[in-house]
């Protein structure tokens, strides 16, 4: 209460920093007409001439923002035909200071990305603009390539789909490299498990900037890189396995608990299984790995869902992205879980994996030299932005005041009803020609709309990890009149849905969420589609209470106020105070995931730690240059004043005082070798 009345009174802190950048927005535009004066050699020289003295060391990055600020404004303009805005001019200043600026949907974040880019490219050191997916990373690097090259600099693009090591050289040898985080984050990997110097594909972390900063240092933080080799392992048990899950009786020989993903043997269950199993006890140490396969088992039958957690897809199990509803090629689960959903699928059990390497992105991203990210939703994870990475988020005001209607949420018994709620909202809305986007959040829903609208005999258009090839159509017909589109959360991050004027008369675009997310963040990314540029837009979602939020995180508050109104069949309630008891499911979901990230980053560190110093000193080995004799002779010495320390053996010392017994005792524990006193007496 007094922070929100100190703020009143003096400005927050976000309003002094904006007050503060102003002025330098300021100084940007007073050089307008100086670089709209030059003709394009003019412009190019002018550029050239910021490079040479920041190359030269007479000037610093920050010296010379105000001039590549506008330099490139005014290169935007020539190629790309886009002006920044004061606004986008504060975002790229923001960015440049290795902060997170937080920027509605539609306020160009690709075009204020260039800004810092091109001002950071000019050390020649490289950057990286990080998206969540290839086709944003090979829309935005080719659609912002003319302003690049026409300032000098080379571009590349990394895709999922490019393997040749000398190929992905090259484009991360290019002075602004665009790619997804996990390509990035695998070639790290993948280059400190080479060979040879020339299998290396990169060169170097020194500026990044992350889009949807929040879906990747935040959502996917839980789930760390790995690259993965074969086990020995037998791949029958995975499937005598799941045929002894399906004959255990929940509840009776084991338990569920959806909200920690935990499923539990009883005293019961463990006997059926060893009699299922054939043998005497099911946790003895030869059975030790049946006992886990087990547990897989009845995790892949009971807590993962088909065309919710993960697709069959050409006979291959392919995990759903959980935040961004894509499929994840390539990814498996790992301790066996990936072989249990086969068995459960009746596919084929590909060989289980061990981990070879590993990272998290929070320690992959934390190597670079300067950080910084951009985002529609920060603020509600701005104090673990500050505590794992040190990022600062810095809210930025709209160009054009949002003019968006966000309405209740409208609250059903039954999924049933509410599904027919949605029907019948859609139907009146394709009536008038206004066009509406229906947030999903999994596939099997997606496609349960679907089916009720094909027989409704309403044209529409679905868009989820099954189609993902047609997304850029998809979505950019979208805002078109009459268009009716079920997308899943893939529609929610880093895509722009454009209206025309007849549609901005009809309304703008309708947004419908069916379903709450576990993350506040996600549903205000689908909020985020509508009403960009100060477009007029409505959202509203609709919810039940067999919706999983509110079934498994839900108080019964909500349920004892419908039976309290005695809410009729097909009628819902809409209250601020069930929304707020929405929200507040919300954010015990948020504050676990919190912990959980905050966990494998602490474990993470300890060994990344470690990590540093074997990478480190294997690139050194890969060097042809590196003398391996004299390392050899260097890490030799450190480990007799190693063995020598520890017996307490130091030079000066007594000779009568040695303990040679305890120094062969050592040197048989660690290396193995058996040595005689006599030699040394």
């Amino acid at each position: 209460m007094l922070q929100a009345l100190m703020g009143k009174i003096f400005g927050t802190t976000n309003d002094r920093e904006l007050k503060k950048y102003a002025k330098t927005v300021s100084k940007i535009n007073d050089l307008q007409s100086k670089y709209q004066a030059l003709n394009d050699d003019e412009l190019k020289g002018a550029f050239s001439q910021l490079k040479e003295s920041v190359l030269s060391g007479s000037k610093t990055l920050d010296d010379v923002l105000v001039d590549s600020f506008a330099i490139t404004r005014e290169a935007s303009i020539r190629t790309l035909n886009m002006r920044h805005f004061d606004v986008q001019l504060i975002g790229g200043i923001v960015l440049h200071e290795g902060r997170i600026a937080e920027m509605k949907t539609g306020e160009g974040k690709t075009l204020v990305a260039t800004l810092p880019i091109v001002l950071n490219a000019i050390t020649g050191k490289g950057v990286h603009l990080v998206t969540v997916n290839d086709y944003l990373a090979s829309r935005d690097g080719n659609e912002m390539r003319p302003l690049y090259e026409f300032l000098g600099f080379s571009v590349g693009v990394i895709t999922e789909n490019m393997h040749e090591p000398s190929v992905k050289r090259e484009v991360y040898s290019a002075d602004i490299t665009y790619g997804t985080n996990n390509e990035f984050g695998f070639d790290y990997l993948r280059d400190n498990m080479s060979y040879s110097k020339e299998q290396m594909v990169q060169r170097g972390h020194n500026f990044v900037i992350v889009d949807e900063v929040d879906s990747i240092l935040i959502d996917e933080a839980r789930t760390p890189l790995i690259i993965s080799g074969p086990t020995n392992r037998t791949l029958q048990d995975f499937a005598d396995a799941n045929k002894i899950a399906l004959q255990l009786v929940k509840d009776e020989h084991f338990s569920v608990d959806e909200k920690d993903k935990v499923v539990l043997l009883s005293e019961e269950g463990i006997t059926r299984a060893e009699e299922l199993f054939k043998v005497e006890n099911l946790y003895s140490p030869e059975n030790a790995s049946l006992s886990h396969i087990l547990d897989q088992a009845l995790k892949a039958n009971y807590l993962f869902e088909k065309d919710v957690d993960y697709v069959v897809n050409n006979g291959e199990v392919v995990i759903v992205d959980e935040f961004t509803g894509r499929l994840s090629e390539g990814r498996r689960y790992s301790e066996g879980l990936h072989q249990a959903l086969e068995a459960k699928e009746g596919v084929e059990i590909k060989e289980e994996t061990q981990t070879l390497a590993d990272i998290t992105f929070q320690n992959y991203f934390r190597m670079y030299d300067k950080l910084a990210g951009m985002t529609g939703t920060a603020q509600t994870e701005a104090s673990e932005f500050s505590q794992i990475y040190s990022l600062d988020v810095i809210s930025i005001p709209t160009n054009i005041p949002v003019t968006r209607k966000d309405l209740n949420d409208l609250i059903y018994k039954t999924e049933k009803e509410k599904f027919e709620a949605v029907i019948q909202t859609i139907r009146n809305l394709s009536k008038t020609g206004q066009p509406v986007l229906i947030g999903t959040a999994s596939i099997d829903k997606s496609e349960v709309l679907h089916e009720m609208l094909k027989k409704e005999k309403i044209a529409h258009t679905v868009l989820n990890a099954k189609n993902h090839a047609q997304e850029g159509e998809i979505i950019k017909n979208a805002g078109a009149k009459g268009a009716v589109t079920i997308a899943t959360n893939m529609a929610g991050r880093g895509v722009d849905i454009k209206v025309n004027d007849e549609v901005r008369d009809l309304g703008g675009l309708y947004i419908v969420g069916t379903e709450r997310h576990e993350n506040r963040r996600i549903d205000n990314q689908l909020r985020g589609r509508s009403g960009r540029q100060g477009d007029p837009g409505t959202t509203q979602f609709y919810l039940s209470l067999e919706d999983n939020l509110l079934r498994i995180f839900g108080s019964d508050k909500i349920k004892s106020i419908m039976e309290r109104l005695g809410v009729e069949d097909g009628e819902y309630i809409e209250s601020k105070m069930v929304t707020r008891a929405v929200e507040k499911a919300q954010k015990k979901v948020e504050n676990m995931h919190y912990e959980g990230r905050k966990h494998i980053v602490e474990y993470d560190d300890v060994a990344n730690e470690q990590r540093k110093i074997v990478y480190k000193f294997r690139n050194q080995l890969l060097d042809p240059e590196f003398e391996i004799s004299a390392k050899i002779n260097e890490i030799r010495g450190e480990y007799i004043a190693h063995v020598l320390n520890s017996c307490d053996i130091f030079e000066g010392g007594d000779k009568e005082d040695f303990n040679l017994e305890k120094v062969f005792k050592l040197l048989h524990e660690e290396l193995n070798m058996e040595l005689d006193t006599e030699n040394f007496s």
